[in-house]
């Protein structure tokens, strides 16, 4: 049987691996009554650090 070394990561190193990366985001949701879809909405998003070598799309309207 082999051990396992456990290995603890703080929230913002967590976060700064996901954003260097990127992250994306998918999801639908669905409000239904009486299997009548009522409201339909979908979500995709990206979420990514922003450096010199990805610019922010804002800074020119700025």
């Amino acid at each position: 049987m082999t051990v396992v070394q456990r290995r603890e990561v703080a929230l913002v190193d967590l976060l700064d691996r996901l954003l260097a990366g990127g992250v994306v985001i998918t999801g639908d949701i669905t409000l239904r009554i009486a299997d009548v879809d009522l409201v339909r909405i979908d979500l995709n998003a990206l979420i990514s650090s922003v450096n010199e070598q990805v610019p922010s799309p804002f800074r020119d309207s700025l």
